[in-house]
């Protein structure tokens, strides 16, 4: 299991506690995330058997890295707003053309639903450091697009409680790879 863009380790805590996961890798860009993540989790106490399923490394989302390939999923938790839209490309080619990962886990802010906020002006994003957040019509148009490029089916999901006419507070788009073709033989 791939936990891209890992920050301080809420998601590994959560994946290490799963016996069925033999081997999870945590790659964020930000050394001192990484470092917080090794003292949060304890790295240097834990067992040894327990922390032989876990590694964290420093790494981009944005360039080829062939430590992220063969992995069976790869799950990036309210990591790409963070990334400027025109860089979204290059993580598509990396995550899903490079790794390609039987499953992706994406999940985003939904914008629609922050009128719920009342502490978010209108145009305002959930952190400072958001450079887009999507509808849930963007996120449903760049999944579909991701999903077709690369040969994967994609099923969008909310998460949290949904309001009327906003949905939820944010989106997940959960892809899974399809089933190559066999070759199709030509008869003479």
């Amino acid at each position: 299991m791939l936990d891209l863009g890992c920050g301080e380790g809420k998601l590994l805590r959560l994946l290490l506690r799963q016996p069925k996961i033999e081997y999870i890798l945590g790659m964020d860009v930000s050394h001192q995330a990484l470092a917080r993540a090794a003292q949060r989790l304890h790295l240097a106490e834990m067992p040894p058997r327990q922390r032989a399923r876990l590694d964290l490394i420093q790494g981009s989302l944005l360039y080829k890295d062939d430590r992220l390939t063969g992995f069976d999923a790869a799950a990036l938790v309210e990591v790409i707003e963070h990334l400027d839209p025109s860089r979204l490309v290059a993580l598509e080619a990396v995550v899903f053309g490079h790794a390609r990962p039987a499953h992706v886990f994406v999940t985003t802010p939904n914008a629609e639903y922050n009128q719920v906020y009342e502490r978010l002006s209108a145009g305002t994003f959930r952190h400072a450091d958001h450079r887009f957040e999507w509808s849930r019509a963007e996120f449903s148009a760049w999944a579909a697009g991701v999903a077709e490029r690369h040969g994967y089916q994609v099923r969008l999901v909310s998460m949290g409680e949904e309001v009327e006419g906003v949905g939820a507070p944010s989106q997940l788009a959960v892809f899974t790879q399809q089933p190559t073709s066999a070759p199709t033989s030509q008869s003479a």
